[in-house]
């Protein structure tokens, strides 16, 4: 199997690929590393929104669970975590459609580190995410407080 510029220097590839779509040179174009590459732009954000919601659930939990060692720190977090979150969603509003879908997949793993981070023992969490996505999205919302 031949190396191509893909394989050797994907910088100068994508350089090149784009001079080639500015000046609608199509029959030059590297079509099926280009399809490529746009899915895994879809895919970083989905893994992106994944990951943020893992660690404001986590930090949600210990914020209701734990409240004697609430800290600014905690609290910086939760605040990161949704600007962030509310960053990629506004690149990408319709994985908003699939909030559930990911909080439903990512809530088992959120649980087993707010519990290692906790030392609370893992049945102490519900067996289903307590917030809804509008809690989770919304910056003013911590459990527990008014």
């Amino acid at each position: 199997m031949t190396a191509t510029l893909y394989d050797l220097d994907f910088y100068t590839w994508t350089q090149r690929q784009a001079e080639l779509l500015r000046f609608e040179e199509w029959e030059k174009l590297d079509w099926q590393h280009i399809a490529e590459e746009i899915e895994s732009l879809g895919k970083k954000d989905k893994r992106q929104v994944q990951s943020r919601l893992a660690v404001l659930i986590m930090h949600l939990l210990k914020w209701q669970y734990q409240p004697s060692k609430r800290s600014p720190s905690w609290r910086k977090t939760i605040k990161e975590q949704r600007f962030r979150l509310a960053l990629v969603l506004n690149d990408s509003p319709s994985l908003k459609n699939n909030l559930a879908e990911f909080v439903a997949l990512i809530y088992p793993h959120a649980v087993e580190s707010a519990a290692d981070e906790t030392r609370l023992d893992r049945q102490s969490f519900p067996n289903v995410c307590p917030y809804r996505t509008e809690q989770l999205l919304d910056p003013t919302f911590f459990p527990g407080e008014q």
